[in-house]
């Protein structure tokens, strides 16, 4: 039975592969391998709770196969849930050192809850594998140079400069390097030159649109955002910025059906909540527009912009205290951030990174 469900898997039979393996845990409750390929054939099927209730119990009989810890890290990982990805990827690192993928995953992780110098420790050691693929030079090299590395920060853009040419892929990281700097027209500049040699790449448009966005050319942007999901169908990360156009566009409708897509696609894309309590907010639907910012507080819960919109909410409410509590916790948060000299704390700028998502083979 097993053989048999494992050669289905194999062959992309999923029906018949977990068929297999319940009849095989119809025989042995016990068997760990039956409930982590059920979980494998879950994650195929995209079903992500199921797939982390398979492995879950798979890794409860059998907690010593760092493989179950690593495929729980996958299924956070491709939910976007990075920070509960870290803990599985890390307890595999720690026992399995030289296990690329594991250390590669949990280096992005760490890069995409924006813990600089952890990602930088964490990838630094792969150099030698993966010091020919740019996704990892331009990763390395944000992260060491927000951890203060400038000889790691020097060395990972020089190895970038030096094998990526004039491909397309290149110009795309050189682009990113530029929208995360605030430099907009020379962000532009290289994601054209990347469009002209492969109109197609992924991501590319996605970029394009937010630097445009950031320059407030809100058509052209939203063009880039439709371009990209013809590309790529799905991304949620569109969809959020198609809503952020429409809402500076005084389209609330459209804003909300577009948010309303991105947390579809991606519940865990807190941002979107923000925007879709602002668009909300926009309607008039106050009782809508709170329950989203209070699940984006969540999330970022000193982020001052949040807090003033929550004021704004609660005061048309009428829930006057609570709202005067809002205000004051806004005053303090700015004059924290000031003195910390925390950007983030008051600017929503942080650039989103998908097109570095892409998992090592």
């Amino acid at each position: 039975m097993f053989h048999r469900g494992e050669n289905a898997l194999r062959e992309g039979r999923l029906d018949e592969a977990e068929r297999s393996f319940r009849e095989v845990l119809a025989l042995d409750p016990q068997s760990a391998a039956a409930y982590a390929n059920l979980g494998v054939i879950e994650m195929r099927r995209k079903q992500w709770p199921k797939a982390l209730d398979m492995f879950h119990k798979a890794e409860k009989l059998a907690p010593q196969l760092t493989g179950i810890r690593l495929n729980i890290g996958l299924v956070y990982y491709r939910e976007n849930d990075f920070r509960s990805a870290i803990p599985p990827f890390s307890s595999v690192v720690k026992e399995d050192p030289d296990s690329v993928q594991a250390r590669y995953l949990l280096g992005l992780c760490y890069f995409f809850v924006q813990d600089y110098a952890n990602a930088t420790t964490t990838l630094e050691p792969l150099w030698d594998v993966e010091s020919n693929q740019l996704n990892y030079l331009y990763v390395l090299g944000i992260a060491a140079q927000k951890s203060g590395d400038k000889d790691l920060e020097q060395k990972s853009l020089t190895r970038l400069v030096d094998i990526g040419g004039d491909s397309a892929e290149f110009h795309l990281l050189m682009g990113k390097a530029h929208l995360n700097r605030e430099e907009y027209d020379e962000a532009i500049t290289e994601l054209e030159a990347a469009a002209k040699l492969n109109p197609s790449l992924p991501f590319l448009h996605f970029n394009l649109g937010l630097a445009y966005l950031r320059k407030q050319n809100l058509d052209r942007a939203k063009e880039e955002f439709h371009k990209d999901l013809a590309v790529e169908p799905d991304v949620a990360f569109d969809y959020e910025e198609l809503g952020v156009v429409a809402f500076q566009q005084e389209q609330p409708a459209e804003a909300e059906q577009d948010l309303k897509k991105a947390l579809q696609l991606d519940s865990h894309l807190e941002s979107a909540h923000y925007e879709l309590a602002k668009a909300y907010q926009q309607e008039k639907k106050y009782s809508e527009a709170l329950a989203e910012i209070d699940l984006a507080l969540q999330s970022d819960a000193s982020n001052s912009n949040m807090h003033y919109v929550r004021g704004q909410i609660l005061q048309k409410l009428g829930r006057t205290k609570e709202a005067q509590a809002e205000m004051q916790n806004v005053t303090r948060l700015s004059a924290e951030a000031r003195a910390k000299r925390q950007k983030e704390l008051e600017s929503d700028e942080t650039v989103p990174s998908p097109e570095v998502t892409q998992e090592p083979q």
